[in-house]
């Protein structure tokens, strides 16, 4: 039987304003495998990877996921607070309360495992957008994260720089057992995931084979032209 890391049940949430945005929201992402949510804007997804990450409450329904969470903003400016490279990732180790010769492993192999020990002492300001978020990434993996969230995490970068950002994410996933739910609406990002989720208007409406979702989305896109 597969393990779930992620389990979501009939999730509802709304804003203030009494504005729907997630409703009777469900799936499971299997533990080990890297997913993909689909959907077009307005359809939910940024605020369920909130709701799951902890930063937002549903009003209905409930969900678990293993600890702990790695959550990756869209924007890595957002997340990224210390003045260099090492010591950002360092930063989120602080409530352990690891002994200095702990912390220093730990950013040394979460830096590595993202290709970017060789910029430890590089200032943020300096980085490139792929490289913020390979800081953001390196981040969680430091704190033994076994989810990592990622919110539409190349929207903000070049076409280049896209595919090798989700291709190491991919090896990441598949060397260390890490579980991956990643928001996004590039279809060629698909070609990367184990599976995918449509979100429509605050649910989950298809999922599974991300090759024949792709099609359906393309196919959509044809009938709408």
């Amino acid at each position: 039987m597969t393990e779930t890391a992620i389990i979501a049940q009939e999730l509802q949430f709304h804003w203030a304003s009494g504005t729907p945005v997630l409703q009777s929201c469900s799936f499971e992402v299997p533990k080990g495998e890297f997913w993909m949510l689909l959907g077009t804007n307005g359809s939910g997804k940024s605020t369920l990877l909130r709701v799951l990450a902890g930063l937002l409450s549903p009003q209905a329904g409930a969900f678990t996921i293993a600890p702990p969470v790695g959550f990756v903003f869209q924007n890595p400016d957002h997340q990224l607070v210390m003045p260099t490279v090492g010591a950002d990732v360092a930063f989120g180790l602080v409530e352990e309360q690891l002994p200095y010769s702990q912390i220093r492993q730990r950013v040394s192999e979460a830096l590595s495992a993202v290709s970017l020990t060789h910029l430890q002492r590089r200032p943020i300001y300096a980085l490139s957008g792929g490289q913020k978020q390979r800081v953001a990434i390196a981040g969680a993996i430091a704190r033994h994260c076994q989810v990592l969230l990622l919110d539409e995490p190349t929207a903000l970068l070049d076409a280049d720089s896209q595919l090798s950002l989700v291709a190491q994410v991919r090896q990441l996933i598949k060397e260390r057992g890490l579980t991956a739910l990643w928001v996004t609406h590039r279809l060629d990002e698909l070609d990367y995931c184990d599976g995918a989720f449509l979100l429509e208007a605050g649910r989950v409406v298809d999922q599974g084979d991300p090759a024949r979702l792709r099609h359906r989305l393309i196919q959509t896109s044809v009938a709408i032209a």
